[in-house]
C-alpha cells in the first residue's frame, strides 16, 4: 500500500492487513480461559481450545462436548479458537445488525439494512458470507499458486544465472587458453619461417657478391691492360713520324680492335635487390593455424609452357623448332635490343623454391625442384654467355662500326640452336611430371575438402542439436505451471 509521510507529525495510513496480524499474534500469546470450567490453557494447548462466535465464549474440549452437545446448541458457529470471530467484525457498525451478506463489488460485508439500500443492479453482486469465504479461498489459493510459481521460477533463475557465471569463467579461460596455445604456436611457425627466410637471404647474398666478385676482379684484371695500351698508343702518337705512323700504326690499331672485340662482361648480369617474399611467407605459414582458405594455384594448359617459353612449338619424338619465340624479344629480322633476350625466373618461384628446399622434406616435388635448379642454372649461365657474345657484336656492329666475321656469328648460332634443343628437352621432361604431380596436388586438394566439409557438417550439426534443446526447454517451460497446477489439484481431490 503506497504512503508518503507528510510533515514531522503525519503518519501513514494503517495497514489492516497487518494490524490484523499484530493483533491475532497478540491474542495468540495470551493465557486463555475457558469459560465453562474456568480452565487456563497454555501456549501449547492453545490449539485444543475452541471458540463459539454464537455465545462469544471460548471452550476448551471437554466442555465444547459437554456444554454444546444439546439440540439447541446445533445452530452455534463453533470455531478454532484462532479463527474466532472478532466483535468488529460481527455487526455492521452504521445499523448494528450482524452481517449476513457480501458484495463482490465493493468487497464489503453487509447486513440486511446495508442489503435492502442497495440498487438493484448490486444486489446481483450479493452472495451469502459461507460462498463469499469460498470463493475467496479459492481466489486466495490461485494468488499463492501464482506467487510460489514466480517464486519458484526465481530460484530456477538464480540458479540459471550463477551456472552461467561459472560458463562464462570456464569459457573465458577456455578462451584464453585457446590465444595463447595459438599464440604460441603462431610464434613456433613463424620463428621456424624467420629462420628458413633468413638463410634464404643469406643465400642471395653470397650468391649475389660471389658473381660481383668475380666479375668485379676481371674488371679489374681488364682495367690495367686497357690503361697499358692506352698509354702504348699515346707514346707512339708522339714519337713516330708518318712513315712509322704507317708502317706501325694498321699493327696497333688492329691490336685495340682484337682486345675491343673481345667479350667483356661490364653490366651487372644481375640486380643487387634482395628479395625474400617475407610478407606472403609469413602469411602462408599462418595459414593452417588461422583456418585460411589456401591458395590453389591455377595449373596451364598443356599448350602453354609458362613465362619465357610461352608460344613453343614441341615435337614429337623430342625435336622442338628451330628456333623460341620469346614474349617480348622482337623478331630475328627486327633491329635487336640491348635488353635481356631471355627472362628471368620470378623472385617469388626462387624464395618458395628456397623455402621449400630448406624445410628439409624428402618429397617427390622436393627432389624434382632440386633437380630443376640444377638444371636451370646451367642453362641460365649458357644463355648467360650467349648474350653476352651477342651484346659484344651489337655494340661492335652499331657503336664501333667493326667488321665482324661471320664465322662467330656462325657459332653463336649454332649454340643457340643447341641451347633450344636442350632447353625444350628440358621442358619437355618437366611436362611429363604434370600428371604425376596433379594426380598428388588432386588427392591433396580432395582430402582438405573433405576434411572441410566435414568440418562444416560436424558444426552444423551442433547448432542443430542446441537449437533443438532450446526448443524443448521453451515448451517444457511453457507446460511446466501446468503440469504444477494439476498435480496440486489432484492432491487436494485424493482422500487421505
Amino acid at each position: 500500500h503506497p504512503s508518503v509521510v507528510r510533515g514531522g507529525t503525519g503518519l501513514p495510513p494503517v495497514d489492516r492487513l497487518l494490524q490484523f496480524l499484530v493483533d491475532s499474534s497478540a491474542d495468540s500469546e495470551e493465557d486463555v480461559q475457558c469459560a465453562n470450567c474456568d480452565r487456563r490453557c497454555t501456549k501449547a494447548e492453545v490449539d485444543t481450545m475452541y471458540f463459539c462466535n454464537t455465545c462469544g465464549q471460548p471452550l476448551c474440549a471437554p466442555c465444547r462436548e459437554e456444554t454444546h452437545r444439546a439440540k439447541m446448541f446445533a445452530r452455534h458457529e463453533i470455531v478454532s479458537l484462532s479463527k474466532r470471530t472478532k466483535d468488529i467484525h460481527k455487526k455492521c457498525p452504521l445499523h448494528e445488525e450482524p452481517y449476513i451478506m457480501f458484495s463482490t463489488e465493493k468487497k464489503s460485508m453487509l447486513c440486511i439494512n446495508c442489503f435492502r439500500d442497495m440498487q438493484g443492479e448490486s444486489r446481483a453482486h450479493c452472495i451469502d458470507i459461507e460462498t463469499a469465504y469460498m470463493q475467496g479461498c479459492q481466489r486466495l489459493d490461485q494468488a499463492v499458486m501464482a506467487v510460489k510459481e514466480l517464486q519458484t521460477s526465481t530460484r530456477e533463475a538464480i540458479v540459471l544465472l550463477k551456472a552461467m557465471i561459472e560458463e562464462v569463467r570456464n569459457s573465458a579461460s577456455e578462451e584464453e587458453a585457446a590465444i595463447n596455445s595459438l599464440f604460441g604456436r603462431m610464434q613456433e611457425q613463424l620463428s621456424e619461417r624467420k629462420k628458413t627466410l633468413l638463410k634464404a637471404v643469406q643465400s642471395q647474398h653470397e650468391e649475389k657478391e660471389k658473381a660481383f666478385k668475380e666479375q668485379l676482379a676481371h674488371l679489374a684484371s681488364l682495367l690495367p691492360t686497357l690503361q697499358v695500351h692506352l698509354v702504348t698508343c699515346s707514346a707512339f702518337l708522339s714519337s713516330a713520324n708518318k712513315a712509322e705512323f704507317l708502317d706501325l700504326g694498321y699493327q696497333l690499331m688492329e691490336r685495340l680492335q682484337r682486345i675491343v672485340k673481345l667479350p667483356h662482361r661490364l653490366r651487372p648480369a644481375q640486380t643487387s635487390k634482395i628479395n625474400s617474399e617475407y610478407r606472403a611467407e609469413f602469411a602462408r605459414c599462418l595459414e593452417p593455424l588461422l583456418m585460411l582458405s589456401p591458395r590453389r594455384s591455377v595449373v596451364g594448359s598443356a599448350g602453354g609452357i609458362g613465362p619465357g617459353l610461352a608460344g613453343t612449338n614441341i615435337l614429337p619424338g623430342g625435336q622442338c623448332s628451330k628456333t623460341l619465340m620469346v614474349p617480348g624479344c622482337p623478331d630475328p629480322g627486327d633491329k635487336m635490343s640491348t635488353g635481356p633476350m631471355v627472362r628471368k625466373p620470378t623472385m617469388h618461384r626462387y624464395i618458395s623454391t628456397k623455402v621449400l628446399l630448406a624445410e628439409g622434406r624428402e618429397t617427390p616435388f622436393a627432389e624434382h625442384c632440386r633437380n630443376y635448379e640444377n638444371t636451370y642454372r646451367m642453362l641460365q649461365t649458357e644463355i648467360q654467355g650467349l648474350k653476352d657474345q651477342v651484346q659484344e657484336l651489337h655494340r661492335d656492329l652499331t657503336k664501333h662500326h667493326s667488321l665482324i666475321k661471320t664465322e662467330i656469328m656462325s657459332e653463336i648460332l649454332q649454340k643457340s640452336l643447341q641451347m633450344d634443343v636442350q632447353i625444350a628437352a628440358h621442358y619437355s621432361a618437366v611436362e611429363m611430371m604434370r600428371s604425376v604431380f596433379e594426380e598428388v596436388w588432386e588427392e591433396t586438394y580432395q582430402r582438405v575438402a573433405n576434411e572441410q566439409e566435414i568440418y562444416e557438417a560436424q558444426l552444423h550439426d551442433l547448432l542443430q542439436l542446441r537449437q533443438e534443446n532450446s526448443c524443448l526447454t521453451t515448451i517444457t517451460k511453457q507446460i511446466a505451471p501446468y503440469v504444477r497446477s494439476i498435480a496440486k489439484v489432484k492432491e487436494r481431490l485424493e482422500p487421505r
